[in-house]
């Protein structure tokens, strides 16, 4: 029960790092400075399977 409080709390932690950094680059885009635009795409579908591992962990412990 503790490692996974653990690890929600890992995700958590990565998905602000990610928001930080797709914030960033939509300011290097609208500044012109962004040449694979792509990338903030990826970063959004990382962000998704991240929130499913939670709701999967959060699954787990409901069953």
């Amino acid at each position: 029960m503790v490692d996974k409080i653990k690890n929600i709390k890992q995700i958590k932690s990565e998905i602000m790092i990610l928001k930080k950094s797709i914030m960033n680059l939509k300011f290097q885009k609208s500044t012109g400075q962004l040449e694979k635009t792509s990338e903030i795409k990826n970063i959004r579908v990382k962000i998704s399977r991240l929130k499913t591992q939670i709701s999967k962990l959060n699954g787990e412990s409901n069953a």
